[in-house]
């Protein structure tokens, strides 16, 4: 492109200078002659009219007084009736400009100049065209390589970007080349580029999330069909192949609001449902894990609620930190129902040394860990309660009390005159 651009310029500018030089050269050629001309005719008509004003006043007409009336340049010859002819200068030889003219008293003066002088003066002159014409190429050249340039750089590296798109490397060069439509063409690079990164993104963050989110219902599974596998008691298989179907549908339940979350995370499916069944569908899952690690978790607070929800990412919610006590924390872990307002909260706390102070709020940011885990299972949680219109909130570092608020009320219904809380009653599970 750079050499077709070069050529292109360089064949333009050749085109201009063949034209008007040429017709410049004739033009400047045919000036000189006819200035030589007009100058010898001039000088012929002086000297006639010297000499005749000379005849006129009866005064002498010699070479010694003429002499110093004719340029040292050209030959004049001077012919007056009745008397010797004057010449004045070299007679030139080759090509000569002659111009005449003729006095009232029939003297006639004819001025010779060499041709050479002519052909001198327009050689100086195509000299100087050549010399503008040879100019303007170079600057014609010059403009060019800058112009082809400016236009190719931009490509080549519009190129790159693409290639390196294709290549899986998204990031956005935001580079602009001062030109409308290179500096478009990069605008929609850029923007391709981003909705990539954002797409990659969704992808891997939908990748963690569900790594995360399956690895406990999973291993819960593995260890209900393991007890399958040691037991000979029909009603006990019976009894643990039913939890395990409850599971399976969990984990379809889970992949679902995964993906479903993945595409947008404002997307919620929010019915009125039962708290009681999914806190104690979370108790009976984890007291296995609960009871190898020697330690226990109880329920306490108000019962027989009723939340706005989803009940499946409520269960993931409370799965999250109940897993995040069972991992961080330490002692009993209790669950506590409660109602406020207009809201339903589920508390989990644990006697463990609680958020380090360094956490603070950013507990809840992606990657944000305090011992050497994932960082996701609570940022995964706030989203999937935000998606239901709940949230989820740290009301206090130390110990730790992690607290899900979620609607009593279905929107756009009249909330319920609240009811006393009942009294704390611990129940171990």
């Amino acid at each position: 492109m750079r050499r077709r651009l070069i050529n292109s310029t360089l064949a333009v500018v050749l085109v201009v200078i063949a034209v008007f030089g040429v017709s410049l050269v004739i033009v400047e050629t045919r000036t000189i002659s006819s200035s030589a001309q007009e100058s010898v005719d001039s000088e012929a008509l002086r000297l006639a009219s010297i000499v005749e004003s000379r005849l006129v006043s009866d005064e002498r007409v010699t070479t010694a007084i003429l002499r110093d009336q004719v340029d040292v340049n050209r030959y004049a010859v001077i012919r007056i009736p009745g008397k010797e002819t004057i010449r004045l200068g070299t007679e030139p030889q080759g090509g000569v400009i002659r111009g005449t003219a003729t006095g009232g008293r029939g003297e006639k003066v004819s001025v010779e100049e060499p041709g050479s002088t002519v052909t001198r003066e327009v050689g100086r002159t195509l000299m100087i065209i050549a010399a503008v014409a040879l100019l303007a190429i170079i600057s014609a050249v010059l403009l060019a390589v800058r112009q082809a340039n400016r236009l190719a750089s931009p490509l080549t590296d519009l190129a790159e970007t693409a290639e390196r798109l294709g290549s899986g490397d998204p990031r956005p060069r935001h580079k602009r080349y001062a030109v409308p439509e290179l500096d478009r063409v990069a605008d929609v690079l850029d923007s391709s580029a981003e909705r990539i990164t954002r797409m990659l993104t969704a992808e891997r963050r939908l990748a963690a999330d569900a790594s995360h989110q399956l690895r406990t219902p999973l291993t819960a599974l593995s260890m209900r069909l393991e007890e399958i596998t040691l037991t000979d008691d029909l009603d006990t298989v019976k009894e643990e192949a039913t939890i395990a179907l409850t599971q399976v549908e969990r984990l379809t339940d889970v992949v679902e609001r995964l993906l479903t979350n993945s595409r947008d995370p404002r997307t919620g499916s929010a019915v009125t449902f039962d708290l009681d069944e999914v806190v104690k569908q979370q108790l009976e899952e984890w007291r296995p894990a609960y009871r190898s690690a020697g330690r226990a978790i109880v329920r306490s607070g108000k019962h027989g609620l009723r939340a706005v929800g989803t009940p499946g990412a409520v269960a993931q919610v409370m799965a999250a930190l109940i897993e995040n006590s069972l991992m961080h924390g330490g002692g009993t872990v209790a669950v506590r129902t409660r109602v406020t307002g207009t809201q339903t909260v589920v508390e989990v706390t644990d006697d463990g040394p609680g958020v380090p102070p360094e956490l603070g709020a950013r507990i809840f940011e992606r990657t944000i860990s305090g011992r050497n885990s994932t960082g996701i299972g609570l940022a995964v949680a706030r989203d999937l309660a935000e998606a239901d219109g709940g949230r989820l909130e740290m009301l206090q570092q130390d110990p730790p009390v992690f607290a899900l608020f979620l609607s009593r009320v279905a929107k756009g219904a009249a909330p319920a005159a609240d009811e006393p809380e009942e009294p704390d009653e611990p129940t171990i599970r």
